[in-house]
C-alpha cells in the first residue's frame, strides 16, 4: 500500500483517512487523544486490529500530553477504551498500554509499537493459514471468494485478516474472482475493500448486499470470508452487518464459512454472542449518503454496525496460531 494506515512519527499519530476513499488519499496527523477518539468515532480508522493499534498509540499521545497517573490521563483512556463499544481489541490494546503507566510515557510508546509490529505479524499469518485452508476445502484450483466490509490494510496495519487470505491465493496464482459486498450504509466494501483489490492488482466485482445469499445459491462463490470484531469464548462472531445474512446464505449452498481475526479478537471472558453489546449508529447514516439526503424528513432508522453470526454457521476461525474447525466440533 502507497500510504500507511497507521503509525507514529515525531509525537504524532499519522493515520489515512478512510472516510475520503477511494478518491482521495489524505494523511491526518493526530496529536491529541481526543482528536484520535473522534477520528475512531467518525471512521476515520476503522476495523478491529487497526482501532485496537490506534487506541494504544492514544495512550502514547495522552501521556505525553498530560503525565501518568493524573486525573486527565485517566479521563483520555476512559474515552479511548469506549470509543467504539463492540470491537474488543480497541479495549483490550488501551489496556495494554495503559498498564505500562507506572514505567513511563516512553514505555507506553514502546508498547504500542510492539503492538503495531504484532499485527503486521499476525496478518502475514493469517493469510498464509487461510490460504492454505481455503484450497484444502475446496479444492487446489483458482478460487472465487465472496467478502464483506473491509479486512485488508486498512482494517489492520498491511494485508489485513480476511483480505489477507484473498491476497494470499492472488498471490499464489489461486484467486480466480474475489466478491466484495458493498456494505451498507458506508460502503466500506465498495469504497475501501474494492480500492486495496485495485491496488494489489487482484480481479474482482463489487455486489450490493442484498445480492450475497442468492448468488451463493446460484453457485457464483467457492467460499465466503470475513473478518470479526468480537469472536466471543463459544465461537459465535460479531462482525461487520450483514455476515450473518452471507452465513445464512453459505449454509444453504454448502459453500464454508470462515473467519478471519487475531487471537487479539478473541474474547474468552464473554460466553456467547447474545452478550455481545451492539454499536447502532443511529438514522443518520441510513437517511441520506454524503450529506444528501435519500428519506423523506423525519424517517426514524434502526442502523447496527454489526451482527453475530452463531458457531454452528462457522466453518471455522483462523487465526495467526491456529485453525479451529468448528464444523468438525473443535473449540477455542
Amino acid at each position: 500500500m502507497s500510504i500507511p494506515t497507521i503509525e507514529w512519527a515525531d509525537g504524532t499519530v499519522r493515520l489515512i483517512d478512510q472516510t475520503l476513499l477511494p478518491h482521495t488519499e489524505r494523511i491526518l496527523e493526530i496529536t491529541t487523544p481526543e482528536e484520535l477518539v473522534d477520528a475512531i468515532k467518525r471512521l476515520a480508522v476503522r476495523g478491529a486490529p487497526a482501532i485496537g493499534v490506534a487506541g494504544a498509540y492514544g495512550v502514547a499521545l495522552a501521556a505525553r500530553r498530560y503525565g501518568t497517573g493524573t486525573p486527565d490521563f485517566e479521563r483520555a483512556v476512559a474515552e479511548l477504551r469506549d470509543a467504539r463499544p463492540t470491537a474488543v481489541n480497541l479495549a483490550r490494546m488501551v489496556d495494554r498500554a495503559a498498564a505500562c503507566a507506572p514505567e513511563g510515557p516512553d514505555r507506553i510508546l514502546e508498547e504500542a509499537h510492539r503492538i503495531r509490529q504484532e499485527e503486521l505479524e499476525a496478518s502475514m499469518a493469517m493469510g498464509e493459514r487461510g490460504a492454505d485452508l481455503v484450497l484444502d476445502l475446496v479444492g487446489d484450483r483458482p478460487v472465487r471468494a465472496m467478502t464483506i466490509c473491509n479486512t485488508g490494510g486498512l482494517a489492520t496495519v498491511e494485508r489485513g485478516t480476511a483480505l489477507a487470505v484473498i491476497q494470499t491465493l492472488h498471490e499464489r496464482g489461486k484467486l480466480a474472482e474475489a466478491l466484495p459486498l458493498e456494505t451498507r450504509p458506508l460502503l466500506q466494501g465498495g469504497r475501501l475493500t474494492t480500492w486495496e483489490l485495485q491496488k494489489m492488482g487482484a480481479p474482482f466485482r463489487l455486489l450490493v448486499d442484498s445480492a450475497g445469499p442468492f448468488l451463493l445459491s446460484r453457485g457464483l462463490a467457492d467460499v465466503v470470508l470475513i473478518g470479526a470484531d468480537r469472536v466471543a469464548a463459544n465461537g459465535d462472531t460479531a462482525n461487520k452487518i450483514g455476515s450473518f445474512s452471507l452465513a445464512l446464505g453459505a449454509a444453504r449452498a454448502g459453500v464454508p464459512f470462515i473467519v478471519v481475526a487475531p487471537e487479539s479478537t478473541i474474547d474468552l471472558d464473554t460466553p456467547n454472542g447474545e452478550v455481545i453489546e451492539i454499536e447502532d449508529r443511529g438514522p443518520a447514516e441510513v437517511v441520506g449518503f454524503n450529506g444528501t439526503p435519500t428519506a423523506p424528513p423525519g424517517t426514524q432508522a434502526i442502523n447496527p454496525a454489526f451482527d453475530v453470526t452463531p458457531v454452528d454457521l462457522i466453518t471455522a476461525l483462523v487465526t495467526e496460531e491456529r485453525v479451529v474447525r468448528f464444523d468438525r466440533g473443535e473449540k477455542l
